[in-house]
């Protein structure tokens, strides 16, 4: 059942489950919180689980023209605030990967360890920002275009046919969001100016979960960025694109549990 809280007069929609120490879920691009159902089940025997559907997306109003990953890291701190949550280990996918580093950043003695779910601390170079904006008027042109193939292209080649009902079920949610709200992101993605200085000086566990079949996010860059942290470990993907709770629950759902583990023993 999805709850809410009005937030500079747009509503924030999330949903809760389970019991135990507290794990806060963010979805990436074009994503909601139901992209998280199956680790929810996994996880909600023994955590509190939170997911949110992030500005401008799944149910949640905008904030603006332009959804910056810090104004977005206050409207999920504005939930956290609410439900008294006293501390928590954050698991962001892609572009929540960038908002949970802000998070962090900012109230890190409340954090006890971070996922990077195919996500990574670099802001974006030149070319990076420039293919940000030719999107944006790709999604001005032909929005229902851009996400027919925009999400096939998340998936590694050799799963699209054996996921093509989880691709149609993504294309259809992803079809649902506003061209204005894609466009409020990747603007908000465009201006980050990234959070390689706190990945290197930060104490906290990170785990990163790399694809080597992302063409969103190269691995060997992932990875070069991974061996910069202090205390990080790596769950490296084979066969795997930008989605690995879809393409690999198997490994994906045990390894995020185990470590969920260790930080809230910790």
């Amino acid at each position: 059942m999805s709850e809410s809280i009005t937030y500079k007069n747009a509503p924030l929609y999330y949903r809760k489950t389970g019991k135990g120490p507290w794990v806060v879920l963010l979805h990436g691009f074009m994503e909601s919180a139901e992209i998280w159902t199956g680790l929810a089940e996994v996880l909600e025997k023994e955590f509190s689980v939170l997911m949110i559907d992030l500005p401008g997306h799944g149910r949640s109003g905008m904030l603006g023209g332009v959804h910056t990953m810090q104004e977005m890291a206050a409207a999920v701190s504005a939930i956290i605030h609410y439900e008294e949550i006293p501390e928590y280990i954050l698991c962001g996918h892609s572009m929540g990967g960038y908002i949970a580093l802000e998070l962090a950043a900012s109230g890190a003695q409340r954090v006890k360890g971070l996922v990077l779910f195919h996500s990574h601390a670099a802001p974006d170079d030149e070319q990076a920002k420039e293919n940000r904006s030719r999107t944006v008027n790709i999604v001005k042109l032909n929005h229902t275009g851009f996400i027919h193939q925009f999400i096939p292209d998340l998936f590694a080649n050799e799963n699209r046919e054996r996921l093509a009902g989880e691709i149609e079920i993504l294309t259809n949610r992803a079809a649902a969001t506003p061209s204005r709200s894609i466009i409020a992101s990747l603007e908000g993605m465009k201006v980050r100016t990234g959070s390689l200085d706190f990945l290197i000086q930060t104490e906290l566990p990170l785990y990163f979960v790399i694809g080597k079949d992302d063409s969103r996010m190269p691995y060997n860059k992932v990875m070069a960025q991974a061996m910069l942290g202090r205390n990080v470990q790596i769950l490296l993907l084979d066969k795997v694109g930008h989605m690995g709770f879809l393409e690999a629950p198997e490994k994906v759902f045990p390894a995020l549990r185990d470590f969920f583990r260790r930080c809230s023993e910790s």
